[in-house]
């Protein structure tokens, strides 16, 4: 059987020739945007005398919060329940270890998008008993069209610098041969803000929080930065 002869190709020069010369470049971008999202952790806890008791008062706490978060509707983009624990103080009598007390944690996670109704919200929970707020978080979506416009920016850049260096030349670009993303990052910053509330009494009723006044925050920029770089071949300039 014969074989059918394979095709000569022309070699690869990744460099570039004196007949079809390359030029690199590197195109960056940085943006700063308002956030579109905030994130906050609460924190409930309980503790008690009695296993069944420190959980049954976890879960009626998780279940009043849970209410009050979802009385804020479309505010809330996201709400999860993140870990919950339940576990005991051992106290030493003699040569033996007792169970002193219990102590219960669960952990919840809001996304909201409305930052009015987020620092009311912050101020409505720190105010509750056995109940503590970390964040927010600012961020961007991973969707958002900011970063396409990074992107998009940094391309430009890249294709304006190669024709800078083309005219340096007194020649132009011809074909693209490669373009890379080298990487686009948001950097995502947290609010300096962080509330508890610790309990008179462990079991006891939590206090309405209608007096407290919403505390004002300031969302803060994000910053975006997108890098990319580009090869292209250049028409042959005279050098002579």
């Amino acid at each position: 059987m014969t074989e059918t002869p394979t095709p000569a190709t022309a070699p690869h020069h990744p460099y570039g020739t004196p007949t079809t010369p390359h030029v690199t470049v590197r195109g960056e971008a940085h943006l700063e945007v308002d956030p579109e999202i905030a994130h906050i952790t609460i924190t409930l806890t309980a503790r008690g005398t009695d296993r069944r008791t420190t959980l049954d008062d976890l879960t009626h706490r998780n279940t009043t919060t849970l209410d009050h978060i979802r009385t804020y509707g479309d505010a809330i983009e996201k709400l999860e329940t993140g870990t919950l624990t339940i576990r005991p103080e051992l106290t030493r009598h003699g040569r033996a270890e007792r169970i002193r007390a219990y102590h219960g944690s669960i952990q919840l996670t809001a996304t909201l998008n409305d930052f009015t109704a987020l620092g009311e919200l912050v101020t409505r929970l720190a105010d509750h008993d056995l109940t503590r707020v970390d964040g927010p978080w600012w961020a961007l979506r991973p969707t958002s069209p900011h970063h396409a416009a990074a992107r998009r920016q940094a391309v430009q850049e890249a294709l304006q610098r190669a024709r800078e260096y083309a005219e340096a030349l007194d020649t132009r670009l011809g074909a693209l041969l490669e373009l890379s993303d080298t990487g686009t990052h948001g950097s995502p910053h947290m609010g300096p803000v962080g509330f508890s509330a610790q309990a008179r009494s462990y079991g006891g009723a939590t206090e309405a929080a209608t007096d407290a006044a919403p505390v004002d925050l300031e969302p803060v920029r994000q910053a975006i930065d997108a890098h990319v770089e580009a090869s292209f071949t250049l028409i042959p300039p005279n050098l002579g």
